[in-house]
Formats: structure tokens, sequence, C-alpha cells
């Protein structure tokens, strides 16, 4: 494979008529990552990622691999190979006929068509399954030739739209860690498109949140969890628990009448509302507590015990590890919540 390359996108604006699809998106990829778009349906990132490709053209801004500005270029000259969703593989081919297909294309010799065919059903480990048709292989195997006909080409970048949407639950997780082990064999810049939080922080090294065409946040998996830079980062990445309040003083007062001492140096915006995590938070028996309430649900998860409980307006969780049957809260008990300061964050839309 050719060296990994970086990939910029600068001041880009795409409209279908009067949809604004994606809104003045400024984004890095550093060669060699694993980096998804992350987001619900109709962010916007398939039509990014498209974009990347040479499918979709914007009506302003760049698209820079490498530095050379490829928007004027046809998607046959960016050097960029792209699995879709549908893998879009040819029923009456074979699987090397199928991965051998764009290289033909190309007008490659006999001999390099069936060199880089060899290489790339090696890497993807489907060696063997040369001579089967697609209908005779497994859905996580025909992905795998999905994949092996993008990387015989050989090209700069790796894209990958929803590669997995079409596989069962338990193949996710195995195809997934696949993709991950090749990406880093082949050390590929690559992007993957995904709806699916697990599937992006389990595989990716960055994700860049979208929503509504505008990314929201750009960082590792722990940071976007841990660190989230508004309310929609935080609610579309894990569980989250948000609370309507404002602040007064030094304190921020809970919808309900709760008030919360804000930590030292620690400003809540306007329009900031509480956030925090379930597994942040711990039960106690006192009521003292400034947030408390009745026990409203119980989930048993194995190690871990999801509480739901009634905060003045809203409801909150908390997941408490489990011990034993004991000390198990019921449905009803009066508790207080216990958050951290340091757990609490004040974020605003």
């Amino acid at each position: 494979m050719s060296k990994a390359v970086g990939i910029e996108i600068v001041g880009v604006n795409l409209s279908y008529g009067s949809t604004h699809v994606l809104k003045n998106v400024d984004l890095a990829v550093r060669p060699g990552e694993f980096f998804a778009f992350l987001g619900p349906s109709g962010c916007g990132k398939t039509t990014l990622l498209r974009l990347i490709a040479g499918f979709a053209q914007a009506q302003t801004g760049q698209v820079l691999l490498d530095g050379q500005d490829v928007a004027p270029l046809p998607p046959w000259k960016r050097d960029v190979g792209m699995v879709f969703q549908s893998y879009a593989l040819w029923p009456h081919m074979t699987v090397a006929k199928n991965v051998a297909f764009g290289l033909e294309e190309r007008r490659l010799p006999r001999a390099e068509i069936n060199r880089r065919v060899a290489q790339a059903l090696d890497l993807v480990g489907l060696a063997d399954y040369a001579g089967r048709r697609p209908a005779q292989l497994s859905g996580g195997q025909q992905q795998r030739v999905a994949v092996a006909r993008t990387i015989a080409i050989e090209p700069k970048v790796l894209l990958l739209d929803e590669p997995l949407s079409n596989l069962d639950a338990r193949m996710r997780v195995s195809v997934r860690r696949e993709l991950r082990a090749l990406q880093q064999r082949l050390g590929l810049t690559t992007i993957f498109v995904t709806h699916d939080q697990e599937e992006a922080n389990t595989i990716c090294d960055r994700i860049a949140v979208m929503d509504a065409g505008i990314i929201r946040q750009v960082g590792t998996p722990m940071e976007l969890y841990e660190n989230p830079a508004n309310l929609f980062v935080a609610s579309f990445l894990g569980s989250a628990n948000i609370l309507d309040g404002h602040a007064t003083g030094d304190a921020f007062e809970v919808v309900g009448g709760m008030r919360l001492p804000l930590p030292r140096g620690v400003v809540a915006p306007t329009g900031a509302k509480l956030v925090f995590r379930p597994q942040h938070a711990s039960l106690t028996s006192s009521v003292a507590s400034p947030l408390h309430g009745p026990v409203t649900h119980r989930e048993f998860l194995g190690a871990t015990v999801r509480y739901a409980i009634r905060v003045g307006d809203s409801e909150i969780l908390v997941d408490a590890p489990f011990q034993s049957v004991g000390e198990l809260r019921d449905v009803g008990d009066p508790v207080g919540v216990d958050l951290p300061p340091q757990r609490a964050l004040y974020l605003a839309a």
C-alpha cells in the first residue's frame, strides 16, 4: 500500500435544492487514522463520505487529499476506495472476479491483476473462497469480499459506509475487529460512517459527531464521553442524565427547587443543564442530599443494577455495582443521589 495520506475538508457547504445538508464543515483526518463520522440518520455523514469519494459535489469549499484539492476530479481519479453499505457484489461473478473487477477496468496486465487479487483475498482471510459466488458466502464473508475488492486497487484512502449494518449483532463484533486489524496492517487512512456509537467507540482513533449537517465535536472516544462539548454530544454518546435548571450565584438550582453547589471556578453557561453519567453517581439512604426522591424502577444488568429515581419533575438513572440481593433498593424506597462535584457537567445546546 502507498504511504498514508491526510484528508482536509475546508469550508464545505452542500445543498440539494433548498435543503442545506452540510453546513460550513471544516475537518482534518490524520494520515493512517481510523476515523468515524458518527450521528443519527439524516445528519449528513454519508453525504460527507460521498463528497470525499467524488460522488457528491459541494457548492463551496475544498476536499484535500495529501494537500491536493481533488474537488474537481471525478471519483476514478481520486485514488479513493469505497465500500458501500450494500456491498454491491456481482452475484454472477466468483469472489475472485468480483475482486478483479476494478483492476480489469483499469486495464492492468493479467499477471498484476492475479497478484493483487490473491494478495487482497489473503489479507481478508478468503484465499480459499476465490471460486465461490456471493450467494455461497455468509454476510461477514461478503463484507470482506467488498473490502478486498476495494483494497486491491491500492487506494490512498479507504471509505466505509455503514459496512456492518447488514450483519447480526454477534457477527458485527467479529467483523469490526477484523476491520480494525486489517486497517492497522495496511496503514491506510480510513473513514468509517456509522450511527452506532459502540462501533465507533471500539475501533476508531477519533470520531466526528455530526448533527443536522454540522460537526458538533471531534475527539477520541474517551474524550467525547468524558468531556462532551454540548448537550447533543452528551446525549448521543452513552446514557446521560440531563436536568433542567439555572445558576444562582455559587449554586445550580435544579427544576423542583433542589440546589447543587458549583465547584470553585466552574461557571454554568446561560441555558445550561446539569449532565452526568449513571455510573458517576451513587445512592445513599440520606434524603438530605440535594438530589433525592423515591426509586421508581429497577433493572438487573448482571454486574450492575440500574435504578430510576424521581427527582423533582425529572427521572434520573444511577448504576450501582451488584453485590448481593440483600443490598438491593426496592421500588418506592426514598434515596439520596450522591454526585461528586467533578462529575457534574453544565452544558448548553
